[in-house]
């Protein structure tokens, strides 16, 4: 087994993402500020080489991507695609709360979407896919998908997602410590520190 690092980026900020609305599968562009934030990845990853680059094809995801500098290598994966939400698409957890008292995405049903686990299959999916590349890769996505993408690449539950919080426009990286899958850096916003967010 190839013992390649999978590098993770989060895009960067949208509007929703400011309003903490469910962000799945809708098509919502990046802020101009979520366009700075890309091009202070850009800064940060400064060139650095990967094999295979994969992005979740929606807007998001996809311009990060691009002004960080991969346009001419990245691969559009829908394993990669954010939690489809179903009837939660676009709305707030305290909303849903005010006529589901203590509803999480994490522990109640997704009505019309997809289940924890079934993101988590895809997640191994995507996995699988970076495996089988010859070097390090790339990863450009979504909060919640790479949270679970995280788990599982440590060998738990999809679920154990929940408690890692991950921020807009942020790096993390999956590697080995010897024969062992290991987090080695979580949610990595150096890069972001001299930015001052517009919300």
């Amino acid at each position: 087994m190839t013992q390649n690092d999978i590098v993770l980026i989060r895009h960067g900020q949208t509007e929703w993402s400011i309003s903490g609305q469910h962000t799945g599968r809708t098509d919502v562009p990046l802020t101009d500020f979520g366009r700075q934030q890309a091009d202070a990845l850009g800064e940060m990853l400064d060139g650095q080489h990967f094999d295979r680059v994969y992005s979740s094809p929606l807007v998001r995801a996809w311009e990060t991507m691009e002004r960080a500098g991969y346009s001419s290598q990245g691969v559009a994966s829908d394993d990669v695609l954010e939690w489809d939400y179903g009837v939660y698409e676009g709305r707030r957890t305290v909303d849903i709360r005010s006529e589901i008292p203590g509803w999480t995405v994490w522990g109640n049903p997704i009505v019309g979407g997809e289940t924890v686990d079934e993101v988590g299959a895809r997640a191994d999916l995507a996995i699988e896919e970076c495996l089988a590349a010859e070097g390090r890769v790339a990863v450009f996505a979504h909060g919640h998908f790479l949270r679970i993408m995280t788990a599982r690449w440590m060998g738990l539950p999809a679920i154990a997602g929940k408690n890692l919080s991950l921020g807009t426009a942020t790096v993390s990286t999956l590697g080995w410590e010897r024969e062992n899958r290991v987090l080695q850096m979580w949610n990595d916003a150096c890069h972001l520190s001299s930015m001052d967010p517009v919300v």
